[in-house]
């Protein structure tokens, strides 16, 4: 491998804002290259500088909330930095009268326009202050996506906290967890069931001032705990100067939004992010999407991933403020079903769904054209082959286009609108990586799933697909305002992406070890992530580093490919996971696709609708994963023995093909611990927990 630096995005770091200190490398000298008039540049960012009311900083990276840090400002990104607050200002004088917020209660939509928002987000502050929340300490959110959830957020930051989400599934440690390194003042619960993992934990907390609950009504009154309607009412005491004065007080480069990453290989860290990473990334990285202002059209979505991951609140919550889109709520079952009853209703312009929910959705949607009859399910096949090849080509014939267009209006639109999503444009998919099966699937439908790259650590993304920057199974291109380098280049063009900008992060709170693995010596943001760019600066992520495989003879495996391989091979693998770290070879291990308990959320014993048309095909008779498992269902283990020798049969070498492999009993779930909250494969868990079936591959 060599170590080649690659960097990109045309012009280098100016040192004009980066200092030094005793805890902060000194910038050095990169890859200059002239931008028009150098000095008028610098002069120009200099106003800027000279203009911003910045906090004193001597780095661009700290571990304390309290701390300030320099900005990554220069001539890609010279724009003023802004508060949170002084967005949502600017916001509120162009957008006002239109719907910000709508909630379904019982039958009914409530909207909240965003003049009311911003008025209810000042009195969520108020609340705030009232209760003795203190600058730099968090105000933790346990629940699912809501208006509250919104409005307790901004009024944190308002207020001077810092917000930090808590997920849904986190246990009462994982909570106490949070709450704690957080230095949480205030914990705000969505219900009965979220309180009771705090109630378990309150008395560890020893910042901790008081719960404040915001759906379902308190079953009995404790000390220091509030209804929503109670905490709403505690701003009435707190002056609008008061308010106004710790508002003016803060500056874009503080911190404001704490967002901890899922765990997936040890404990959370807690991201940093500071106004400025908020405000500018909600600004520049939504319009790389093709997102609009609502001054030429309001964009509607839907809001129902978990908002303490930063790909759904920098989506749902800041760029909604930045843009005046109009965000409509879920139901917290929207995971377990209901979530296409809100598309159908709400119709939203943009959708976004990290891959396991597109998968899903591919799988619900098979299912309904089976259960088609013969001429109808041949018209669903044709029209989606038509609009496949339609979408794979750059050009299109006429003959061609008018087929297309054919397809698309006798078939394919109408399914869409079964989905919700007849009126959407953009459709976005983020946070891990997606498979190619699923985004042919979608063109198939004509629906282009335009992949989004960052991470925590940089605001969200930090590439962005969108209607005019597309290219199949890419990442699209860097943000502009944004640079990248790729470094360690290898002989095919792969190395680490490295992230630049505006929107990289503060630091890890308390960790300063984990914070200065994360950056270089020169401030940029290690991934950790291998990837390599086309001629045209297009991103395409081949692994991540740590997950790398490295055999026990030196070679090189990344999984991502041959775990996707298998399952587009094999249409009943649900989950594929490669195994062979300082092993002599590869194993896999494979769950079959299966129905969901609804109540739940655990995989049940009975094979999905898709999984049984597989046997079926093989003239298998099987209908239950444990019908299958253990070698029970021969037809299917040589079916899938099959599969495997095909995905061989493309190796680059030995060592890169599977060896042996096993079908667990159970797939892959939150609940189970394998998938992260936003559905990541948990590697480190799944190795643990399947350590028995692991190592009876290597038994001699």
């Amino acid at each position: 491998m060599s170590t080649g630096t690659q960097i990109h995005q045309q012009t280098d770091p100016t040192n004009n804002q980066l200092g030094r200190s005793s805890d902060c490398s000194p910038m050095t000298d990169l890859l200059q290259q002239d931008v028009g008039d150098g000095l008028s540049e610098k002069k120009s960012i200099e106003e800027v500088l000279a203009g911003a009311e910045l906090a004193p900083a001597q780095c661009l990276w700290t571990t304390e909330a309290s701390r300030s840090v320099q900005l990554r400002m220069d001539e890609l990104c010279p724009e003023q930095p802004i508060t949170v607050h002084q967005m949502f200002t600017n916001s509120v004088q162009k957008y006002g009268k239109l719907t910000a917020l709508a909630s379904k209660r019982g039958n009914k939509w409530e909207k909240v326009t965003f003049s009311e928002y911003y008025h209810l987000s000042r009195m969520a502050a108020k609340g705030f202050l009232k209760l003795g929340l203190e600058q730099f300490h968090s105000v933790a959110i346990l629940g699912f996506n809501s208006a509250e959830w919104f409005i307790a957020a901004v009024g944190t930051v308002f207020a001077g906290g810092i917000m930090a989400g808590i997920y849904t599934t986190n246990s009462p440690d994982a909570c106490l967890y949070v709450a704690k390194d957080s230095r949480a003042n205030v914990i705000v619960v969505e219900n009965q069931k979220q309180l009771d993992k705090i109630l378990q934990v309150k008395d560890k907390l020893p910042h901790l001032k008081a719960i404040v609950q915001y759906s379902g009504s308190l079953k009995e009154k404790l000390p220091n705990f509030y209804s929503w309607e109670e905490f709403m009412g505690l701003g009435l005491e707190v002056s609008d100067q008061e308010l106004d004065e710790v508002i003016s007080s803060q500056k874009a480069n503080q911190c404001c939004v704490l967002i901890y990453t899922s765990g997936t290989t040890g404990s959370p860290k807690g991201v940093m992010l500071s106004h400025d990473n908020i405000t500018w990334t909600a600004h520049h990285a939504s319009r790389a999407g093709d997102m609009q202002p609502a001054e030429i059209r309001q964009e509607s979505l839907v809001s129902y991933l978990p908002l303490s991951h930063i790909a759904a609140q920098i989506y749902d919550l800041w760029t909604g403020i930045q843009w005046g889109e109009q965000v409509s709520f879920a139901q917290p079952d929207a995971l377990k079903g209901s979530l296409v009853d809100t598309l159908r209703e709400v119709t939203p312009t943009a959708h976004m769904g990290v891959p396991r929910v597109w998968e899903k959705i591919m799988e619900k949607i098979k299912e309904g054209i089976s259960r088609c009859g013969y001429m109808k399910r041949k018209l669903v096949t044709w029209a989606m082959s038509v609009s496949l090849e339609a979408n794979q080509r750059l050009t299109k014939d006429e003959e061609k286009s008018f087929l297309f267009t054919l397809a698309d209006s006798l078939v394919l639109q109408k399914l869409r609108a079964e989905l919700g999503i007849s009126n959407c444009v953009k459709f976005f998919s983020g946070a891990a990586p997606i498979g190619n099966e699923t985004l042919q699937f979608f063109l198939g439908l004509n629906i282009r799933l335009y992949e989004a790259y960052g991470m925590s650590e940089s605001s969200g993304p930090h590439f962005m697909s969108g209607p005019k920057v597309y290219r199949f199974s890419s990442c699209g291109k860097v943000v502009p305002g944004c640079r990248y380098k790729l470094v360690n280049v290898d002989a095919d063009g792969i190395g680490e992406v490295c992230f630049w900008g505006r929107n990289v992060f503060m630091g890890f709170l308390n960790l300063e070890d984990k914070t200065k693995e994360a950056l270089d010596e020169d401030g940029w943001l290690r991934s950790g992530d291998l990837g390599k760019v086309d001629e045209d600066g297009f991103l395409y992520i081949t692994g991540r580093i740590k997950e790398l495989i490295i055999t026990a003879g030196g070679e090189n495996v990344a999984p991502l490919s041959i775990e996707d391989a298998v399952k587009q091979e094999l249409p009943i693998i649900s989950n594929a996971m490669l195994i062979g770290d300082k092993r002599k070879f590869l194993s896999m291990l494979l769950t079959l696709k299966c129905t969901i308990n609804p109540e739940t959320t655990e995989p049940t014993d009975i094979l999905s609708l898709e999984a049984v048309e597989f046997c079926q095909r093989l003239g298998s008779q099987s209908t239950k994963v444990s019908g299958i498992i253990g070698g029970k269902d021969k037809i299917v283990y040589q079916s899938i023995e099959e599969g495997i020798a095909r995905v061989n049969s493309k190796a680059t070498s030995n060592a890169q093909r599977i060896q042996k492999w096993t079908i667990l009993g159970k797939d892959f779930s939150i609940v189970g611990g394998e998938l992260g909250p936003t559905m990541k494969l948990r590697r480190p868990v799944v190795l643990q927990i399947y350590h028995g079936e692991i190592e009876s591959f290597y038994r001699e």
